[in-house]
């Protein structure tokens, strides 16, 4: 069977393809502290500037973590762009608000100031910050809107014996949690058979992203879960995740992926909230029940935002402080559900 993303593709703003199709030097930039579907589409975006006969480097503020090292360009990705280049256009993957490009924007603030800038996003919350702007708030990840780019741009999802495949089915695995979460929609399951049909090892994918631990993540785990606690009648479950327990464990800050979605696996919890501590500074990670709170606004509250299910904001408090402020505010979210 032969899957063809043509219809989909038509969804795709024409202006977008366009941009992508006249751009000959492309910086691709995905989100600070890159995930699968920020790296998967950045890199995903190179693939295709580069099977059109342009140039295109792939970037993040930050260094891409060991758990996304599997993904084939994944070490080809700076944390800075390619001095003495003149790009024709930078294209921000999957950052939520300007702020999520982090460091690199500060650092090469000329560059952004006089280069065109093109957003791909699939968070709601998005202020649609570019000069030009696709967010697309009913797709599961940004791979799947790049996945459906490449097709509007006649670039075959096969490019490079599965590579570009590869690059965004791990966007989607990721963002879907293996196609578990109810952002799974119909589309996104055909872009993602249309994936596996042109090379992309899903099984494989899914085990690297979920299914495999370092013993330091696990002892993290263990330390988090520790001091799980159960507010409202368990309609708010909470735990904090301190500096001292990385140096405890040995794990990485990366090595908190995870956690939160295990915490929202509890069965009475409208809302499930992970605290991380950060410097002076706390990141709130927070998971919702269908039907019930939406994260996006209970974010809202500190400035944070991200999807209905799935979101986050920063609080600059220290851990402790930021708690006092949150836990009261997703008890009022939580018990305001009628269900």
């Amino acid at each position: 069977m032969r899957i063809d993303l043509r219809p989909l593709a038509a969804a795709v703003p024409d202006a977008v393809v366009e941009r992508l199709r006249g751009a000959r030097c492309v910086l691709a930039i995905g989100h600070e502290s890159p995930d699968a579907d920020a790296l998967g589409a950045a890199i995903a975006i190179g693939l295709i500037v580069e099977a059109r006969g342009g140039r295109a480097t792939v970037a993040a503020s930050d260094a891409v973590p060991e758990l996304y090292r599997f993904l084939e360009g994944s070490d080809a990705v700076r944390t800075d762009p390619e001095p003495d280049v003149a790009y024709d256009l930078v294209v921000l993957c999957d950052c939520g608000d300007l702020s999520r490009v982090g460091a690199i924007r500060d650092r090469n603030a000329a560059l952004f100031a006089a280069t065109p800038l093109l957003t791909i996003d699939h968070h709601a919350s998005n202020a649609a910050s570019g000069d030009l702007v696709w967010i697309d708030a009913s797709a599961a990840a940004t791979c799947e809107m790049v996945a459906l780019l490449a097709t509007r741009l006649g670039v075959p999802l096969a490019l490079g014996k599965g590579r570009l495949a590869a690059a965004l089915t791990a966007g989607i695995v990721m963002d879907t949690a293996t196609f578990a979460h109810p952002n799974a929609t119909p589309r996104t399951l055909e872009v993602a058979a249309a994936l596996v049909e042109a090379g992309a090892p899903l099984s494989e994918i899914s085990r690297r992203l979920y299914r495999t631990k370092p013993d330091a993540q696990l002892a993290l785990f263990g330390r988090v879960l520790g001091r799980l606690g159960s507010h409202a009648d368990g309609l708010v479950i909470a735990s904090t995740m301190e500096l001292a327990d990385l140096v405890a464990t040995g794990a990485r800050s990366e090595h908190s992926e995870g956690i939160i979605d295990l915490l929202a696996q509890s069965e009475t919890a409208e809302v499930a909230l992970l605290l991380k501590e950060k410097d002076n500074a706390t990141r709130v990670s927070v998971r919702t029940k269908p039907g019930g709170v939406d994260a996006t606004a209970l974010c809202g509250t500190w400035g944070g935002g991200g999807h209905a299910r799935a979101a986050g904001a920063s609080l600059d408090l220290p851990l402790a402080d930021a708690a006092a402020v949150v836990l009261p505010v997703a008890i009022r979210f939580a018990r305001a559900v009628a269900r």
